[in-house]
């Protein structure tokens, strides 16, 4: 993945589903955890706020929330 890269919300679960079955974490989005737009996501134990799924998230959010999942910008690959 490269520095650059812009994916929304719903392309950032899709890939977070498959990581959290082959490490047999449990995903969720729960949107009432948040405010406006914004959801709580927990992966395992770990979680994030998220913002609207249809809308980008920029390279620099997107590896704060990672690193708030526990993961790094190579786990999305």
């Amino acid at each position: 993945m490269s520095d650059n890269l812009i994916m929304n919300g719903n392309e950032l679960l899709k890939r977070l589903r498959k990581i959290a079955k082959q490490r047999r974490l449990h995903l969720q989005f729960v949107r009432e955890r948040g405010k406006g737009s914004h959801g709580t996501l927990y992966l395992g134990d770990r979680y994030t706020v998220m913002k609207d799924r249809k809308k980008e998230i920029g390279p620099g959010l997107l590896r704060k929330m990672l690193a708030d999942l526990g993961l790094d910008k190579s786990d999305i690959d």
